[in-house]
């Protein structure tokens, strides 16, 4: 094998951080040091009683293991216009406005390739989720990096961005935005959703809105799609991985308007052949019947608990943070005192052994900071906080 070589467009990215980390501490487990990891946004706790029965309903019958369409059953496009109407007030036509997706990461794909060809650009955020950087890179696509920053409570720079596009020497095709916010935690604002369709009207770029974290610690469910116009040029993805606690099940789905629906799926149906039926009427059965009182439990309840430990780790460190950050995340800057994140974070990992997310895998405007993950139990949580409280 000495004279095969991979693609050159592997030299473009890296493994995963959290793959590549998630060694490291599985390493240090099996010497027995215990780690508790408070990095991954993975919920901890099981789907509702009734989404787990229809699925084990659905595996039993004879009839229910052969090919999907890719398109999804109708139960399921069904209920995730439901799920539009009922929670953002947003009408969805099932036939032909929503595509559900092997969760998010399957949907930057899909939208990158229908959208963008070979060294055009696209907007990402500075933090931003690390997989819109590394599939723009892998496609072959132009990063071109917008900010956000602290003193602007995690908004686009609009300023920014017009500048941006007047003086890009490449077309630029989309634009990804994440609200609220991974990592910051930074709020969805309609007046900031008004002005993304505004831009995105006026340059003919799509604007793709990752829209996973609306329930989470939050009474206040936004979506772009709100805003008139938004369908005819911007996207939203959103995801039962959070809001329904189904992170393994991996099922999302993509809104927008019939057009864009068949450009996308003629993407998707040359790569997968449809989710297992089961999991998809599952799927559909939490969104059509997680009650309120449900989600107030599990998006609200349980995360404010969770929350409040998460803060006094932050205080503990000496990081500041802000009390209005929503999501299943807090992140903090941290002291001056440390050179980097990395010194505050691999001391934590290795004489507290707590596993905690430095902020640099976000982008260069969060090189000082720190994710803490609420998808532990409390039990974890205040046994990460008496280890970091023991060794500072």
């Amino acid at each position: 094998m000495s004279n095969i070589k991979p693609a050159d467009r592997l030299s473009l990215v890296q493994e995963y951080y959290f793959s590549r980390k998630l060694k490291e501490v599985a390493r240090l487990n099996a010497e027995g040091k215990d780690i508790i990891s408070l990095a991954i946004g993975s919920p901890d706790m099981p789907p509702s009683e009734q989404t787990v029965e229809k699925l084990c309903e659905v595996a039993r019958r004879p009839d229910s293991h052969g090919y999907q369409p890719t398109m999804g059953t109708p139960e399921l496009r069904a209920a995730m216009a439901n799920f539009y109407k009922r929670w953002y007030g947003v009408q969805v036509d099932p036939s032909n406005e929503v595509l559900p997706l092997i969760g998010s990461k399957e949907g930057i794909l899909h939208v990158t390739l229908a959208f963008c060809n070979p060294g055009d650009g696209v907007l990402v955020p500075n933090p931003g989720y690390p997989t819109y950087t590394s599939l723009s890179r892998l496609l072959g696509t132009q990063v071109v990096n917008y900010n956000l920053r602290e003193d602007n409570e995690w908004q686009p720079d609009f300023d920014e961005l017009e500048e941006i596009v007047k003086t890009s020497d490449r077309e630029i095709r989309l634009m990804w935005t994440n609200y609220p916010n991974m990592p910051t935690g930074g709020r969805a604002r309609r007046e900031t959703y008004e002005r993304l369709v505004d831009f995105a009207q006026r340059h003919n770029i799509v604007v793709v809105n990752d829209n996973p974290y609306s329930f989470i610690l939050s009474h206040e469910h936004l979506s772009l799609m709100q805003v008139p116009g938004a369908k005819d040029c911007c996207i939203e993805f959103n995801s039962m991985s959070k809001s329904h606690n189904m992170p393994g099940w991996r099922v999302g789905m993509c809104i927008t308007n019939p057009t864009f629906i068949s450009w996308i799926l003629k993407v998707k149906s040359n790569i997968d052949s449809g989710t297992f039926r089961g999991l998809q009427l599952a799927a559909a059965e939490a969104l059509n019947t997680n009650s309120a009182e449900w989600h107030e439990e599990f998006n609200f309840n349980l995360y404010a608990r969770r929350r409040r430990i998460a803060e006094e780790i932050m205080e503990t460190l000496n990081c500041t943070y802000d009390r209005n950050q929503v999501g299943m995340f807090l992140w903090g800057r941290i002291p001056d005192s440390f050179a980097d994140v990395e010194e505050l974070t691999e001391r934590i990992l290795h004489e507290a052994r707590v596993f905690i997310t430095p902020g640099f895998i976000f982008g260069s405007n969060g090189s000082r900071y720190i994710r803490i993950s609420l998808c532990a139990k409390e039990e974890k949580m205040k046994e990460a906080l008496r280890r970091i409280q023991e060794l500072l």
